[in-house]
């Protein structure tokens, strides 16, 4: 794994925490808790379609990117990704409100065909692409979000998903441009093996990935129907501060998992298995520290009055936090070596653990139960992963642990980095 992709793929991620923050105070600001329980529910509800898209658009292009011609897989994934993004939120909308159906579809179609070319710049190798177009999705989202609030005068809380759809599609378009510059038009084909294959590889993965977003997101919908949605609006922001840490590990699985999946040496896939682990691990506990030490009035006038709990909500979700932290880059690793049945496993276990506790303690402690339940479910699902791995390998307490140095090569790409900016 290159040190200077690492770096880069770091930095990126770091760009995008810090807009993640910003567009988070902003939304609560602008539209309240209230306003920002909507958002959570219709982004979780777009989360849980992606992963049925995902079974083409997700993994499975990054798997296949160098088996197969992208002119053999590319089809399937853009027509599976308009499939998925108009047919599971019509039937969602039988058991939801419509009021945001049309968004819904929108914004499922555009996230899922920019996926299936973002993830084919991952099995590519292309990371700086990846990087390019992750970024891009945050800080097209909120120039789109700032021309319609504060130039075209809207301000309801429908601004935050025309905005998304509006760069989603201007960030698919250019990234499309940029991939079909490469592609024969007149290969383009449907062969049933191809698509075999993809489905298989694709289902398997998904079913892992659903499984562990009911366990991420199910707090959600008990929040909901227990507490009201403006709970869930308060408890998204520390779900969001989560989300927004991980960005880290996600990003260093991501490089990981194309590695990988290229990479015909076991063991030197080990090796860089437990690179990235230690440099997740490290920088999340940081990350997890600096916002325990930010004193609780701070978050409540960054977000407003509704949020005064955040730095507790921080606090019991912290563990989970990190373990999902190091769970992430093993995650990556067994999806490249094609051994997923151990994803299924923690995930179904997690799941079940947050189904069972959470009819307790949500309806009795309500956003501190939500916490306590998410976190504790997070570390069973994380060490589970974390067992099986060093099952495989020898497990040695230097792997949380960057060397001398390793420190010094990563302070050095760093600061030339910033001496190039300037």
């Amino acid at each position: 794994m290159k040190q200077n992709t690492i770096v880069k793929t770091f930095l990126s991620r770091f760009l995008i925490l810090i807009l993640n923050f910003g567009l988070v105070i902003y939304s609560t600001n602008k539209w309240g808790s209230e306003g920002k329980g909507i958002i959570s529910l219709v982004i979780a509800d777009l989360t849980l379609i992606s992963f049925f898209a995902n079974v083409f658009v997700g993994s499975s292009m990054s798997y296949f990117a160098k088996r197969y011609r992208t002119e053999a897989i590319l089809p399937f994934a853009y027509i599976w990704a308009v499939l998925m993004g108009i047919l599971i939120p019509l039937i969602f909308s039988f058991n939801h409100a419509s009021e945001y159906l049309i968004y819904l579809i929108g914004l499922s179609v555009s996230s899922s065909l920019l996926a299936a070319n973002v993830n084919l710049f991952v099995g590519q190798q292309n990371i700086k692409m990846f990087n390019l177009y992750t970024a891009l999705q945050q800080i097209v989202h909120i120039i789109f979000i700032l021309i319609i609030v504060y130039l075209v005068k809207v301000n309801s809380v429908t601004v935050y998903f025309v905005a998304q759809i509006a760069s989603l599609g201007v960030l698919f378009i250019a990234s499309g441009l940029q991939i079909f510059r490469h592609c024969n038009m007149r290969r383009i084909s449907f062969s049933g093996k191809v698509g075999g294959k993809l489905l298989d590889y694709g289902w398997k993965t998904q079913l892992s990935a659903f499984l562990q977003f009911l366990n991420n997101r199910l707090s959600f919908y008990f929040l909901e129907y227990f507490k009201g949605i403006v709970s869930v609006g308060i408890f998204s922001v520390g779900i969001a501060f989560s989300e927004a840490i991980w960005t880290v590990s996600r990003s260093l699985s991501v490089i990981l998992y194309s590695d990988v999946v290229n990479n015909k040496n076991s063991n030197d896939a080990i090796e860089k298995t437990k690179v990235s682990l230690r440099i997740s691990f490290l920088i999340t506990l940081v990350f997890i520290t600096i916002m325990l030490l930010i004193p609780g009035q701070i978050y409540s006038m960054i977000f407003g009055r509704d949020f005064s709990k955040t730095k507790e909500i921080i606090l019991f979700l912290s563990p989970g936090i990190l373990a999902i932290a190091v769970s992430n880059i093993i995650g990556y690793y067994f999806a490249g070596i094609n051994k997923l049945r151990i994803l299924n496993v923690k995930s179904l276990i997690g799941l079940i653990f947050t189904i069972i506790s959470s009819f307790y303690i949500i309806p009795r402690w309500g956003i501190r139960g939500a916490c306590i339940i998410t976190s504790v479910s997070y570390c069973i699902s994380s060490g589970i992963l974390f067992w099986r791995f060093y099952q495989m390998t020898k497990f040695r307490f230097q792997d949380f642990i960057l060397s001398k140095a390793e420190i010094n090569l990563l302070l050095n790409k760093v600061l030339k980095k910033n001496r190039t900016l300037k």
